[in-house]
């Protein structure tokens, strides 16, 4: 079963809440093999909104890339995420950074995620989890590729653990330290 790896945000009240309800539908998607630690971070793109908070988590699933992300937008939308600006305020943002090591170009879908690298908030929970994870399309492990991230916007870390660890069907959701 492929690897995926998924960047979760929420800047929304109640974000952590969006969060959680996030990772309990994922499980009925696959079974979710780590959960990074909750970062609160400043606003990317539009500056005037309240802070976020973000993760990362690793997915192993039988759906393929345009199928998962189709199941990943009615999860935003199931969770209540209404569509405004783009880099605007948002309840929940669920996004495929990483799908085992596929480089996918569609209209619909970039694999991996296009800005990743640029973005501080998405690489440091990625490292929490797979520091020596190699990019498919970079060819550097994710602490590398971090040291060079040219966001140097500081994250707080929010929360360590913030998802209970529970078994279900099978899966187990690992928190990373």
């Amino acid at each position: 079963m492929p690897h995926v790896y998924l960047a979760l945000g929420s800047n929304i009240e109640p974000r952590e809440r969006y969060l959680r309800r996030a990772v309990d539908l994922l499980k009925q998607v696959g079974a979710i093999e780590k959960l990074a630690p909750l970062y609160e971070t400043s606003p990317y793109g539009i500056a005037q909104q309240p802070y976020f908070l973000n993760s990362a988590l690793l997915l192993k699933t039988v759906q393929e890339p345009l199928a998962l992300l189709r199941t990943l937008k009615e999860l935003e939308l199931r969770l209540g995420r209404r569509h405004r600006q783009r880099w605007g305020p948002r309840e929940i943002d669920l996004d495929i950074i990483f799908y085992d090591q596929l480089i996918l170009l569609s209209d619909e879908l970039i694999i991996p995620h296009p800005d990743y690298r640029n973005r501080r908030f998405v690489l440091q929970p990625l490292v929490d989890m797979a520091p020596s994870f190699v990019a498919p399309d970079a060819g550097e492990p994710l602490k590398s590729l971090l040291a060079q991230c040219p966001d140097q916007t500081q994250l707080r870390m929010y929360k360590k653990d913030w998802m209970p660890n529970e078994s279900e069907n099978g899966s187990i959701a690992l928190h990373c330290h």
